[in-house]
Formats: structure tokens, sequence, C-alpha cells
């Protein structure tokens, strides 16, 4: 359960500019609340609380923008192709920002990794930080990224796009291959997503 300590009304006035409704609290203690996807924002007089099962849309709105984040991202397929999930973390100077892990249907290793690199960076700039270092432990995808390596693949190619295009909201990032050992949290919850299935 995230809690976020923070100006109450310029939180309130950040959800509202992102067309969330705000509305008066249920006791006298709750400044407002506010819901957004599965979760819901209770206001107090200095900080945010966030409940429910998938905080991280409403949370991402609640918080500063700006500063530095890495992120990790891996994608899991039984087959290949074959049923397929994505797994990734954003970490900052204050522990875990933000984690998670899908079923993705039917898809190859590669199709899955892009689509965890796309997933993290997504959620990312909807935290809004300037500065991203991203690690993964696909080298081909991190090589096709940086433009070492082609692909004559054109869904590759087009998650190649999307991944730049993301990228492009930041004012730096970098982007490395990393073992696996590294990469062990977003590889964790990938196989939990396919687990799950």
């Amino acid at each position: 359960m995230p809690v976020i300590e923070c100006d109450v009304e310029a939180a309130r006035e950040r959800l509202e500019e992102a067309g969330v409704t705000v509305e008066s609290g249920n006791t006298d203690h709750e400044r407002w609340r506010a819901s957004r996807g599965g979760a819901t924002a209770v206001a107090y007089d200095d900080k945010v609380v966030i409940q429910g099962g998938d905080p991280q849309d409403i949370e991402a709105l609640l918080r500063e923008g700006g500063g530095r984040a890495h992120a990790y991202f891996d994608g899991a397929c039984r087959g290949n192709p074959g049923p397929a999930a994505t797994g990734w973390v954003i970490v900052s100077g204050d522990g875990i920002v933000a984690e998670g892990g899908e079923r993705i249907g039917t898809a190859t290793n590669n199709q899955a990794e892009y689509e965890a690199l796309i997933a993290a960076l997504e959620a990312a700039k909807d935290y809004g930080f300037d500065e991203l270092h991203v690690r993964g432990d696909s080298e081909l995808i991190v090589k096709q990224v940086r433009g070492e390596y082609d692909t004559n693949n054109p869904e590759l190619r087009e998650k190649r796009v999307t991944v730049h295009e993301l990228l492009a909201a930041f004012d730096e990032w970098t982007l490395e291959h990393v073992p696996r050992e590294v990469n062990d949290r977003a590889d964790d919850l990938a196989n939990e997503a396919l687990d799950q299935g």
C-alpha cells in the first residue's frame, strides 16, 4: 500500500488535470478520495494513501516528476513461440518504485522481451523520470535497440521503433546488457505471470 507524503492539494490538481474524478472524503480525517484503474487514493493532511490491487496508474500521477531511475526488463516464453509473459521493475534511490508482470498470449522469446521493455519504459514515463538507465539480459534486444544489430523481422522492427519513441521522452537514457542474475527480479515477475496462467 503506497504512501506518498506530499502537498495534497497539488496532488488533487494533478489528478484533476489527468481527468480523474476527485470526490469528498468519507470521514472527517479524509480530505478527498479518487479512484483510477483498480486503486483508490485517499488524502489526509500531508499524505496520500493508495489502496487496491493495481496502484501504479494513480501513483504515477501523484508522485512528483523528475529524477533518475533504473529499469529492468525480461520476457519469458515456454516454447518459441509459446505462452509468453513480461516482467519489469523500476528502481530509484528510494527503492522499488513500481514493478509488474503479465501474460501476453502466444509470442516468441524476442517478442516477449520487447513487450517487457516497452512496459518498463511506459511505466518510467508515467512516473515522469528525466533520466533512465535500462538493463536487460537479452543481448539481442539491447543491441538491436542501440543500432548494433539489425532485424529483418517486421514485427520486431516495429517494436524497436516504439521503444525509440518512448526513449525520446527522457532527457537522458542508457541501455545495457546485464547477466541474468542481475536481472533476477524482472525474470521472476515474468515467470510468475506465466505460472499464473
